[in-house]
């Protein structure tokens, strides 16, 4: 009676798990596709503004936001039709392995952007001029092309490892040998997760000491009150100016750093779970075992993708007013065209 009892509630439990991932892929996906993917676009538009596109931390964030769009469309779009069972990735094995190809590609870019955008920010608050001088924004376009190009390469197993139509695997579209998910989940692990996030980290610390170093130069009343009234009015400018440029650069650092916290706490479970996935594959689980794995991996997928998607709201809820500002400037011109028209 009781072995019977016991039974019947691993049932019930299997049967809830497999229902609730279902619906988390059908509704919560399709949230966080709708969100990640109109906040990213209205970062791509805010950040190509003349106010802060000619800004290299800036250029990151902007080129990090397309590569978001990408990876959350082409993991997202896919995982909201597996809750219809229409996703033609589990079946054919063309489509499965160009989607897990472009999505890990253009996630790892994201990171890595954003990776650089830190290393950028630690470059300009240095107190020596030549490594304020290596933030530019031709080193911004030349670090991204690498990235991009180095990215692109890394991920090419993809298209040898990743199979349709698999069984006991977290999805249909997998790593086909044990060998493969290593290979991929390595990858994934230490190229796409941990060495951004370290290098976000050992920067960013770096960044807030050469702050703490830093010291303004205030200039005398004397030398001031010597100059010609045209240089004193071409010095108020130029020190509008800076602090200007000071504002932008504290406003993107604060930003750089509540996104590396986020980015770590919500991608480092799917690191967790892919690794503990591959490494048990030959583990003999019951059906609720395999159910629970399968629940856990769904959650921490999305929760990876919402990482994709959260940028515009951290740049706009950060508290700092010049993403909000250059934001609805930006909302004003948009108004005063369609107005017109």
């Amino acid at each position: 009676m009781s072995s019977s009892s016991s039974s019947s509630s691993e049932i019930y439990l299997t049967i809830l798990l497999s229902d609730i991932s279902t619906q988390f892929n059908r509704y919560i996906s399709i949230i966080i596709l709708l969100f990640g993917t109109i906040g990213n676009f209205l970062n791509c538009l805010v950040l190509s503004q003349p106010s802060l596109k000619s800004n290299p931390c800036a250029f990151f964030f902007l080129i990090s936001s397309i590569a978001n769009i990408i990876s959350i469309i082409s993991g997202l779009s896919t995982r909201i039709l597996a809750g219809w069972n229409l996703d033609v990735t589990m079946t054919d094995t063309l489509s499965c392995k160009f989607r897990a190809y472009i999505m890990f590609v253009s996630r790892t870019i994201a990171f890595w952007l954003i990776a650089l955008a830190t290393v950028d920010r630690w470059c300009s608050s240095c107190n020596q001029y030549q490594r304020r001088k290596m933030s530019s924004l031709r080193n911004a376009q030349k670090g991204s092309i690498i990235i991009i190009i180095l990215c692109s390469l890394i991920y090419c197993q993809i298209f040898y490892c990743y199979d349709a139509n698999l069984i006991d695997t977290p999805l249909q579209c997998y790593g086909k040998t044990v060998i493969c998910r290593f290979i991929t989940d390595i990858t994934y692990a230490f190229i796409t997760v941990i060495c951004p996030i370290l290098i976000m980290s050992i920067f960013g610390l770096m960044t807030i000491s050469n702050i703490r170093q830093t010291y303004s130069v205030i200039l005398s009343k004397k030398d001031v009150n010597n100059r010609n009234s045209r240089c004193r009015r071409t010095l108020t400018m130029t020190c509008a100016q800076r602090e200007r440029w000071r504002r932008i650069d504290r406003y993107l650092r604060h930003v750089l750093f509540r996104q590396v916290i986020l980015l770590t706490l919500l991608t480092l479970p799917q690191m967790i779970e892919k690794l503990y996935t591959t490494i048990t594959v030959n583990t003999k689980k019951s059906s609720l075992h395999i159910t629970i794995d399968t629940f856990v991996y769904n959650i921490v997928l999305l929760l990876s993708f919402a990482a994709s998607g959260m940028p515009f709201y951290i740049y706009t809820l950060s508290g700092g007013s010049i993403f909000r500002t250059t934001f609805l400037k930006l909302l004003q011109s948009l108004y005063k065209k369609l107005k017109c028209q």
